[in-house]
């Protein structure tokens, strides 16, 4: 029988003893928790307050300011600056430039709207003048023959004054206007009526002038009747005469 059992199991015994009465000595009588509410807290150190405010927390480092590109328009406390007088003249010429050209444009396109205009009324007044279908009067053959009789009084009057000259082909190629294109020569006389309307002066010597001719033509035309019936009685006197003397002498 070995002795080393024995002793082992009279080690341990005092061993077991002595940690079981160390163990029933630190139990503890109350329960602990994790966590209690805080109310019921108590700092670790008696000497400082519960209540110390939290420290404070550094400031933010103040924000650098923006970079401030200059304008253009000067300001008010300081003189404006070699740039900013060269940007004014610039604008200065342009805006110059810009009403200058837009005036230029203005007035070609005002040029441009009364040369039209003069030609739509230039155009409207020659196709008012051409005679109607109705009427039946052609313009090519007449204007020809017009054109022939102021040549042909031209010719009349070769050797005689220049007024004679300068009246006789007037007067020829009006006569066969008024002979050949009546309708025509209605158009244009009222045409010039209307204009000479315009002009007060000249369209009382016109009246007084259409009246003086009017005159004059009736005027003839009477003269000439009462010297055709004074004609007729002579000649019918003078036949009387003559067969009274034929009588007489058979």
């Amino acid at each position: 029988m070995s002795f080393r059992p024995m002793f082992q199991q009279r080690a341990v015994a005092p061993i077991a003893a002595t940690l079981l009465a160390g163990g029933i000595a630190l139990y503890p009588r109350q329960t602990a928790y994790a966590e209690q509410p805080r109310d019921l807290r108590k700092p670790i150190y008696d000497d400082i307050p519960a209540d110390i405010p939290e420290p404070s927390k550094p400031a933010p480092p103040a924000s650098k300011p923006l970079i401030s590109w200059p304008t253009t328009e000067p300001s008010s406390s300081s003189s404006p600056t070699p740039t900013d007088i060269l940007a004014a003249q610039i604008r200065q010429a342009r805006l110059f430039l810009y009403d200058h050209s837009l005036a230029a444009e203005n007035s070609f396109n005002d040029f441009l709207s009364r040369a039209l205009n003069i030609e739509n009324a230039f155009t409207n007044t020659v196709a008012s003048l051409a005679p109607s279908p109705e009427s039946g009067e052609r313009l090519l053959p007449g204007g020809v023959y017009v054109v022939v009789a102021a040549m042909a009084g031209s010719i009349v009057s070769r050797n005689r004054g220049i007024l004679l000259r300068t009246a006789s082909p007037l007067a020829f190629g009006t006569v066969a206007a008024w002979s050949l294109l009546p309708v025509t020569m209605r158009n244009i006389s009222d045409l010039a009526w209307e204009y000479e309307k315009k002009v007060p002066a000249v369209a009382e010597q016109h009246i007084a002038l259409r009246e003086r001719a009017e005159h004059i033509w009736y005027t003839g035309i009477a003269h000439s009747s009462i010297a055709r019936q004074r004609m007729e009685e002579k000649i019918g006197e003078a036949r009387k005469k003559l067969e009274e003397a034929v009588s007489k002498g058979h």
